[in-house]
């Protein structure tokens, strides 16, 4: 079999187990499947060669199929809680690469962050590139500043809880920070497999908004994003 390179290809893993949300990845999200956000704002990307579903959820591959993704089935021992992403990354590099398929860099998109548009996904690509970079992580800024939080001890007291130098500022007079979102991971496909992750030198952030971010773990993540969505189909048909 000939080798086939690929310039980018884009990574979706939907297991069929949650314990906090089950089956969300299949949930009707506004009137499709909260993996099919995802799928569809990646296969709208022209910038984009393969997109691949890893799941052991055989409905779930059965629309990445219809819908014209790579699909393969995921080993149940790389479907469970405590399986890592990197070793879901790494089986389905590995299968292409027993299909003599080798994709230059590799893009992680979880379907938890259906709200990550097309247009987000080409604009890391493009930071990739722009900035010649071995990988592009998404962050976004934090609600609160983080001078705000701390640990607490077995009492609570709030004894020296936010520094003295901190008290009575203004949140708009703090430096802003930013916050991983889980929605886009860019990287060289030898260095995400020598670095076992998408953080190694050369990584470069892709700034998203908060709205975009949404990052659905439990039924009231889900339920905010359905709102997001709600509100913005009632402004599209009121504009």
């Amino acid at each position: 079999m000939a080798d086939f390179t690929l310039k980018t290809l884009a990574i979706v893993p939907a297991r069929a187990g949650s314990k906090r949300l089950p089956g969300k990845n299949l949930l009707p999200l506004q009137g499709k499947p909260l993996v099919q956000w995802t799928l569809d704002a990646a296969l709208a990307s022209e910038k984009i060669d393969r997109v691949l579903v890893t799941s052991d959820d055989p409905n779930l591959l059965k629309l990445a199929d219809q819908l014209g993704c790579m699909t393969l089935l995921r080993p149940t021992e790389l479907a469970t809680d405590t399986a890592s992403t990197y070793s879901v990354l790494q089986h389905a590099l590995e299968h292409l690469d027993d299909q003599h398929v080798y994709p230059e860099q590799t893009l992680l998109l979880q379907p938890t962050s259906p709200l990550r548009s097309t247009e987000d996904i080409n604009k890391g690509l493009a930071l990739m590139e722009e900035k010649n970079a071995n990988s592009i992580i998404s962050v976004c800024p934090v609600d609160h500043p983080v001078q705000w939080c701390n640990t607490l001890d077995e009492e609570c007291k709030m004894d020296n809880f936010i520094k003295k130098e901190t008290l009575g500022l203004r949140s708009q007079d703090m430096p802003v920070h930013y916050r991983l979102n889980g929605a886009f991971y860019l990287a060289k496909t030898p260095l995400l497999m020598q670095h076992k992750g998408f953080f190694m030198p050369e990584s470069y952030a892709l700034i998203m908004n908060q709205e975009n971010s949404v990052d659905i773990d439990t039924e009231l993540d889900f339920l905010f994003c359905q709102t997001l969505l709600k509100q913005k189909q009632i402004k599209k048909e009121t504009a």
